[in-house]
């Protein structure tokens, strides 16, 4: 009679190998991952520290600006009791709307410093950026429309214009011209620190 060998097969071990090595991949990949999005996150985080720098310096700037309009105003020495030379910046609808127009970009950089906190504390949230970026781009335009006009009258004022008969009035108003001619050049600044804000929003929404 022959003996029946028996043959024993043990699929156990190379199973638990397998399972094993796919738990390392597994978790690999998700290192790999945290990793990315931490340093994702780490640049994100100092753009928004930057725009949160820059809205500060255009608040500022801009609050600067609007009082600096607002306030300029000047009398020429030389007047009879009748007579008086006058010049302020409610004689011009121009400057009139410049210091309403920067008074409202002022206002709306205080209402934007919570978004740029939070994204300071989220960076990689896409909703407050987003509303950054938009509402930044609308401010734009009506700052430039303000500094673009307000730089005409100036001009006019430091230069006249010989075929309409405009006369410069700025070597009478000296001090008036200056006073306006300063908050332009402040206002032209917010103009580039909303363009830079942009690109940081921009920069910010790209995935990588």
């Amino acid at each position: 009679r022959m003996a029946k060998e028996s043959t024993t097969i043990d699929v156990g071990e190379p199973s638990t190998i397998t399972k094993s090595s796919s738990h390392v991949v597994v978790d690999q990949k998700k290192k790999k991952g945290f990793v990315a999005a931490a340093a994702g996150g780490g640049y994100k985080r100092g753009l928004a520290i930057f725009d949160f720098l820059l809205r500060l310096a255009a608040i500022g700037i801009t609050i600067g600006a609007s009082s600096v309009m607002f306030t300029a105003e000047e009398t020429l020495p030389f007047f009879t009791q009748f007579l008086q030379f006058q010049a302020g910046y409610d004689d011009f609808p121009t400057f009139q709307f410049f210091v309403i127009s920067i008074a409202i970009v002022a206002s709306y950089l205080v209402l934007s410093l919570p978004f740029s906190i939070v994204s300071i504390v989220r960076p990689l949230a896409v909703v407050p950026r987003l509303i950054l970026l938009i509402s930044d781009t609308v401010v734009l335009t009506l700052t430039t429309a303000a500094a673009a006009a307000a730089a005409a009258i100036v001009y006019l004022a430091h230069n006249g214009n010989a075929n309409t008969n405009w006369l410069p009035i700025c070597q009478q108003f000296g001090d008036f011209c200056q006073a306006t001619s300063t908050a332009v050049v402040a206002a032209s600044i917010s103009v580039v620190f909303f363009v830079l804000l942009i690109v940081i929003s921009a920069i910010a929404l790209k995935r990588h």
